[in-house]
């Protein structure tokens, strides 16, 4: 017993040995909380408070779910296949398959992934006839999931007009057909084994009476039907029921947009009448600097549960700052110091880049590429191999040349445009006999196949005739636009992802023609070949990702950075609009929803955290001027280290508190200067539209590359890339 409860520290130790009554654990990021959980375990049954049998353990991940079963067996012998652990999709799964006739289900009923869910609903549709469209399926999988999540089946949903009217008809459309072919998706595993034990009192009163000890992770992730599942197993309200032992942290809840409900620790507390909260503070993960940051910024939350986290590590390294005159910079700055890290030793695999948004992923990309520093990207697609990327290049790529067969079939029926399968084969079967390009067969097709295929065909050819003489950026947006992809993302609930890496697909083209002109105006027509641009695509797609086992670089969005660590983490792109997003800014919950996703961020370094913004960034192909993120002002001053852009490795003395960004060097030679358009020189008055009134202090850079430092009445002091701010002498 000793060796089961050695090194836990006071709160750990509460936690693993308390007597048999519901508790809630707030376990602070790096404190150890699956071990308190295994350990609790372990302890429970080595007292024989409960058998192995009598355990249902909950995890949000079946990586979690093995993970404690290894543990368990490596701490006691005990049969862990007689525990129930696992996710709420897997401990539902197996309740119905022992009980699938009661649940109304065949023996061998199928489980739909997302994939197969967004088929099924294509077939519903076009069985019944329904634009697809109007309905995308995407979306009403989004809209059936979120009923089922809720608890509300088709027959209790609320109707607010006509659109909605048809979604719940076609919600009950769904369920009928997927009863009728035995197949459930995720979200109907856990409302059909909630249903089942609600009504089956029998039933659920076996598994109240087995199941004496109930114990989740990650609690702050579960939504409103999770816990009204797990209150219907623990006997909520009886005095004889299953005790609860909940294990969480709200001030990491980043789920809401999954459906994940952060009210439910606080309803637990109160519903359950839980005395014992038992805080896990002591973080074995990051230095103090880290943490004191962390919980300056999360204090602002208003709500919480409450707790702070601490080190007996020590305060360890300043956090630096960065503040980039471009997004450009800012990567070249994080893949120059990512490259000095590696030769000082540091892993590439102990180097994490983070960023809210996954299309703020491709000018990193594009950086580590031309440096030819290893990466993986992490949790998703590398920029130019995903979907919406791939669609837009195959309508470039046929604009280039029609008869590029590859490109045909991946768009000719996407946006749907009614060429189904059949057509495609015949289609083929015309291009083998008549030995020519998919594209020059076309022709050969009639009837309503040939009429489809055949506007499609004049889709290209308008294409390749009204982008001709556009400029490489302007071409892509074309594309984007007329093709219909823009259209059809924007019909999806959660398509604004893909918008938004369309739109970083538009912000390559204008950064692929800089890059090759060179800096010279006059070449910029000739870099703006297509050919050239769909070359450097590919190559960027389909080289230098990090072989299996190699050490890489690491690539992920905050979202699919929880739970995980490393030594040094780069979190880019903190500016106000883009992290807190725009979208979360109207509304308390939203705001307080991306400061956990920031705190997420921050506690995920161990040693080093970089923390970076750009003053322009490019969007819609247009460059956008920021502001820093609004969470710079919660970091007390004296933790951050401003670093000093353009004579790095020298460092400003850090400012209290304040917004504002990293010094710059003023000492730019005249000949640095030399050169400026429209007349401008050091010393020279200007205006600026949205800045105003200023004077030029300082110059560097030629052409394209040109930039003034500005000093503002109004807004303070600014670099400026010259080719975007359209300074005018004042």
């Amino acid at each position: 017993m000793s060796d089961l409860l050695a090194n836990l520290n006071p709160p750990q130790l509460a936690a693993v040995t308390l007597p048999p009554q519901h508790a809630l654990i707030l376990a602070g990021a790096g404190s150890g909380k699956t071990r308190v959980l295994t350990t609790r375990i372990a302890w429970l049954l080595s007292t024989g408070q409960v058998a192995p049998s009598g355990v249902l353990a909950v995890t949000f991940t079946n990586k979690a779910a093995k993970e404690m079963q290894a543990r368990l067996s490596a701490m006691l012998p005990v049969n862990v296949r007689a525990m129930w652990i696992g996710t709420f999709h897997g401990l539902c799964n197996r309740l119905l398959r022992a009980h699938h006739k009661e649940a109304g289900l065949p023996a061998l009923f199928q489980i739909l992934d997302s994939g197969d869910q967004q088929a099924a609903v294509k077939r519903m549709l076009k069985n019944l006839n329904v634009d697809d469209e109007k309905f995308p399926p995407r979306e009403l999988c989004h809209f059936f999931n979120a009923h089922k999540e809720q608890g509300v089946r088709a027959a209790q949903a609320e109707v607010y007009d006509d659109y909605t009217r048809r979604r719940v008809e076609l919600y009950a459309e769904y369920e009928a057909q997927c009863q009728r072919e035995g197949v459930v998706d995720f979200a109907e595993l856990l409302l059909r084994t909630y249903e089942l034990l609600s009504r089956n009192e029998p039933l659920r009163q076996h598994y109240q009476r087995r199941f004496r000890h109930i114990l989740v992770d990650e609690f702050q992730d579960t939504n409103v039907l999770q816990y009204k599942w797990l209150k219907l197993l623990a006997d909520h309200g009886a005095e004889d029921g299953a005790k609860l032992f909940a294990v969480g942290d709200d001030d990491q809840s980043i789920y809401r947009f999954r459906g994940a409900e952060v009210g439910n620790m606080r309803d637990f507390e109160r519903e359950f009448r839980v005395d014992s909260v038992i805080r896990l503070e002591q973080n074995y993960r990051s230095h103090g600097n880290i943490l004191e940051a962390a919980n300056a910024i999360i204090k602002h939350n208003r709500g919480r549960l409450g707790k702070n986290l601490w080190t007996d590590a020590g305060a360890g390294e300043p956090i630096r700052v960065f503040e980039g005159f471009s997004d450009l910079d800012e990567a070249r700055f994080i893949v120059d110091e990512t490259r000095e890290l590696i030769r000082d030793g540091v892993p590439r695999s102990q180097i994490a880049l983070l960023y809210r948004s996954n299309a703020q992923s491709r000018v990193l990309e594009h950086q580590l590429f031309t440096a030819g520093v290893p990466y993986r990207v992490y949790g998703g697609l590398r920029f130019f191999e995903r979907q919406e990327i791939k669609h837009a290049l195959a309508y470039l790529r046929l604009i280039a040349n029609p008869d590029d067969d590859t490109a045909f079939a991946r768009v000719v029926n996407f946006p749907a445009r009614g060429i189904g399968a059949r057509s495609q084969e015949h289609l083929q079967a015309a291009a083998h006999q008549a030995n020519s390009s998919l594209y020059n067969a076309a022709a050969s097709l009639s009837g309503k196949a040939g009429a489809s295929v055949g506007a499609f065909v004049r889709l290209i050819e308008e294409l390749r005739r009204d982008t001709a003489n556009l400029p490489l950026p302007e071409m892509v947006e074309h594309v984007v636009e007329v093709s219909g992809l823009r259209r059809h993302y924007l019909g999806e609930k959660e398509g604004q992802e893909r918008l938004d890496n369309l739109d970083e697909l538009i912000n390559a083209a204008v950064n692929f023609v800089q890059e090759e002109s060179g800096g010279d105006l006059a070449a910029r027509e000739e870099a703006g070949d297509l050919a050239a641009f769909l070359a450097h695509a590919s190559l960027e797609a389909g080289e230098h990702q990090a072989g299996e086992g190699e050490e890489a670089l690491q690539l992920m969005t905050v979202h699919a950075a929880k739970g995980l660590e490393f030594d040094v983490v780069f979190l880019s792109g903190l500016e106000q609009g883009l992290f807190p997003h725009e979208n979360a800014a109207a509304e308390r919950e939203g705001l307080e929803e991306e400061r956990r996703l920031m705190y997420v961020a921050v506690t995920r370094a161990r040693q080093r955290l970089y923390l970076s913004w750009a003053q322009t960034r490019m969007l819609h192909g247009q460059t956008r001027y920021c502001v820093a993120s609004s969470f710079f002002d919660e970091i007390p001053g004296e933790l951050l280290r401003r670093i000093n852009p353009v004579a790095k490795p020298v460092y400003e003395a850090p400012r209290a508190g304040g917004r504002g960004g990293a010094a710059r060097s003023s000492s730019a030679s005249a000949a640095d200067a030399a050169g400026l358009p429209n007349g401008l020189r050091i010393g020279m008055n200007v205006q600026h539209a949205k800045f105003g009134l200023g004077v030029i202090i300082a110059a560097e850079g030629r052409g394209a590359d040109a930039r003034v430092q500005v000093n503002f009445m109004d807004a303070g002091m600014k670099w400026l890339a010259l080719e975007y701010a359209r300074l005018t002498p004042a």
